[in-house]
């Protein structure tokens, strides 16, 4: 990083030699300054995207390190209603176009994504376009409709260079994700919070690349989630029901111990995608990640507390969760299927517990509003 401009007018008026050690340690001083979140952006491998459509929330992440954003259909319509009178002329055209259904609920998701996508777009052309995406979401609701999911993700990539799809992790998602990479629409797999969903998005994202390379085409990026939080969430609920023998500290290293051991996989098999972990609930799911290659997907209420908290500034991403804590965690049938790489199949993942729960949330808080937005 280079320095502050303050430290070099004061470099410029010293008249008498100064120790390295002094320098060193004015430097210091000076950097100390940042927060937590520019901390991480400006000094680890962990990049962070700010979680969130609304305009004014993304210039504010942007300002403190964010290089791209994560939306959900519940997002977008957040965004779309506190900003009604801002987009009104865009919103009445979206509904002159589309005054019903699924296309109409598009078009209006198409208002804060577009938006978006400029606000982010110094970041994409100063990354060289590894970075500075906004996520565009297919409806939850077709999770298993491969040719539909297909249309909609040609769709969204004509909105703006730097949108990625989101599409599920399911086995019909895995199946647009290698015709998106294929066809150089760059893609997000969400509604996934397991070791094999990480293993088969990126299985599926090689194969293709070796399409798109034979086809002498650019190919799609792919970007891999773990839904950290709402694994915890689910995992608390069936120690719950099956009364396990389980502390709230140990539910809480659930999610960071399926997150460091997909991360380890991906980065001893040298996998493409690049790791985003999401629905955070708390400030321990960012600082016991820092320094991993990934990116952490933040809402403005955590980049709230990340900016305010005093947290050390130190990488801890190569702390294993302890071995008696995943042991006692083991006891859940739920917590195997996502710990261990080879236990589901992709044809498993869209019957897994917290899939159809994120899925109906997804639909009747984000995208049914959408369909039914009204002026």
């Amino acid at each position: 990083m280079d320095a502050h401009p303050f430290v070099h007018r004061f470099y410029a008026s010293c008249l008498l030699p100064m120790r390295v050690c002094y320098v060193k340690n004015f430097l210091e001083s000076v950097m100390s300054h940042r927060n937590y979140l520019q901390w991480i952006a400006e000094s680890t491998a962990t990049a962070w995207w700010h979680d969130s459509a609304d305009p004014a929330e993304l210039q504010r992440g942007i300002g403190n390190g964010a290089v791209g954003a994560t939306t959900n259909p519940f997002l977008s319509h957040l965004a779309l209603s506190m900003n009604a009178d801002t987009w009104a002329a865009a919103v009445n055209k979206a509904l002159s176009e589309h005054p019903q259904g699924e296309r109409k609920a598009e078009a209006l998701m198409r208002i804060p994504i577009t938006h978006a996508a400029r606000q982010l777009e110094p970041q994409f052309e100063k990354s060289g376009r590894r970075m500075g995406y906004v996520c565009a979401q297919v409806n939850p609701a077709r999770a298993s409709d491969r040719q539909t999911m297909l249309a909609m993700a040609r769709r969204f990539h004509a909105w703006a260079p730097n949108i990625a799809v989101k599409l599920p992790a399911t086995a019909a998602g895995l199946d647009v994700l290698e015709d998106c990479t294929a066809e150089g629409i760059t893609a997000t797999l969400t509604v996934s919070y397991t070791v094999p969903q990480v293993i088969a998005v990126a299985d599926r994202h090689r194969r293709g690349l070796q399409r798109a390379r034979s086809n002498r085409v650019e190919p799609g990026k792919c970007f891999a989630v773990i839904m950290i939080g709402r694994l915890d969430d689910y995992l608390r609920d069936v120690a719950h029901d099956r009364k396990a023998d389980l502390s709230e500290s140990d539910i809480r290293q659930a999610g960071l111990a399926v997150t460091k051991r997909a991360y380890s996989i991906c980065k001893r098999r040298h996998y493409e995608p690049t790791l985003i972990v999401a629905a955070l609930r708390g400030t321990y799911h960012m600082t016991e990640l820092a320094g991993a290659e990934v990116i952490m997907s933040i809402a403005p209420p955590y980049q709230q507390m990340l900016v305010s908290d005093e947290l050390a500034c130190e990488e801890r991403i190569g702390r294993e969760v302890p071995v008696d804590v995943v042991e006692r965690l083991s006891v859940l049938g739920e917590f195997v299927r996502a710990f261990e790489p080879d236990v589901m199949t992709p044809e498993e993942f869209i019957t897994y517990g917290v899939t159809q729960r994120t899925l109906t949330q997804f639909y009747e808080g984000g995208w049914k509003l959408l369909e039914n937005f009204m002026v």
